[in-house]
């Protein structure tokens, strides 16, 4: 684990580096891209260092360099199962678990089980078993075999994707690891040969690997490893109860009300957020009544946040403005937005103003704080007279 300064000592910190985690998986944008040659260094690496290594399943697909990268690592025969007059291999998961060394390395992740071969119809469920019996897994995987990004593969690529791995199983992986490559470079790969055989070049630069779903297959994978590092900083400032907001990337909040006018706020976040790449939340601090007119606007601001693909909460709170700021600095929100006031005068001296005490407890938080006017004139109010 790298040091990271500004924290209190910790034992991850400050003592001895700990070995990876038990369950490593490589995720690529498209075969080609280069996991099971990770996956082999890394088991070669430990190795090395005196662990004990076994290959569980490697697959080469005919590729030398790859076959090559095994080296002299112990390799657990695999099983031979007859299907519909062919012979395939498969893994042998009684073998490995006979076996039981340190680390069993295991490719193709999705890969679907031939029937007759063992217990479990996929791979996936070989590798929780031996995860289950305490022995430490590297894997692959194609970022298509996802399930909750499969449907959106096939709509891009019009190839259907039948093998699939539940989100969880990858979530569960303690590293998992991005092995990148442009578009160009792995079509240029697979030109000269590193990827398919020369026969099945043409119509592999033609269909799936067109550069077009490169390019999408490349940004579904990192968003989903980005949105995975994200969930454990998330998680790692909740255990160490950090009360400053690290900005690694940007969070907007906007803060909705009953009154005229907020939609025309949200749009205004919602700008804000797509301009600086953010994501974007909407927050509801109930506590005032609003009346049958404010609970419209409230329906409707909702409907938009969803049509904007914001996030909606809603929460309880006497107090609006220590409310607003604690949501903002427990969901390490970077940047608040508000509507101006539409309080009288005389309402801000003796009720207090909302904006005003949400700067002053944001500035104390470092939390940016935007405050929009509202532009939506309410029903049967006369338009402003001109400034002169």
């Amino acid at each position: 684990m790298s040091e990271v300064r500004g924290l209190p000592p910790t034992e991850e910190v400050a003592g001895e580096v700990r070995p990876a985690g038990r369950f490593r998986l490589y995720m690529g944008a498209a075969a080609g891209v280069g996991k099971t040659c990770a996956m082999l260094d890394e088991g070669w690496r430990r190795h090395l260092r005196g662990s004990d290594v076994v290959v569980g399943f490697v697959e080469t697909h005919g590729r030398a360099h790859t076959a090559e990268l095994v080296r002299d690592l112990e390799i657990v025969p695999r099983k031979k199962v007859e299907h519909r007059g062919a012979v395939f291999e498969e893994m042998d998961l009684d073998a490995v678990l006979a076996r039981h060394p340190e680390v069993a390395l295991v490719d193709e992740l999705a890969h679907t089980n031939v029937p007759g071969s063992g217990r479990n119809d996929k791979r996936w469920k070989d590798v929780l078993e031996l995860l289950d019996e305490g022995i430490a897994v590297i894997s692959t995987v194609n970022v298509q075999h996802l399930e909750s990004i499969a449907d959106a593969v096939e709509k891009i690529t019009g190839v259907p994707v039948r093998e699939r791995v539940p989100d969880w199983v990858v979530r569960k992986a303690d590293q998992l690891e991005l092995i990148d490559s442009s578009p160009q470079q792995l079509r240029r790969r697979i030109l000269h040969g590193n990827v398919y055989p020369t026969e099945q070049v043409p119509s592999a630069l033609s269909g799936f690997f067109r550069t077009e779903n490169l390019v999408a297959l490349r940004e579904l994978a990192l968003r989903f490893v980005a949105d995975e590092t994200e969930e454990e900083l998330l998680a790692f400032l909740a255990s160490h109860a950090q009360p400053e907001v690290w900005e690694t990337r940007e969070r907007i909040m906007v803060a909705v009300t009953g009154a005229p006018g907020t939609p025309g706020v949200v749009r205004r976040a919602a700008r804000i957020a797509a301009r600086a790449k953010g994501e974007l939340h909407v927050l509801h601090v109930r506590g005032e009544e609003t009346g049958r007119s404010g609970e419209r606007t409230i329906a409707e601001v909702r409907e938009l946040a969803e049509a904007l693909g914001a996030t909606w909460h809603e929460v309880a709170g006497d107090d609006p403005a220590r409310t607003i700021v604690r949501f903002a600095s427990e969901h390490q929100i970077t940047q608040i937005v508000l509507g101006s006031s539409r309080r009288s005068r005389i309402e801000e001296l003796t009720r207090g103003s909302v904006v005003s005490r949400v700067l002053r407890f944001a500035g104390e938080q470092a939390i940016d704080v935007h405050v929009i006017a509202r532009r939506d004139r309410p029903a049967g109010e006369p338009p402003a007279e001109p400034l002169t």
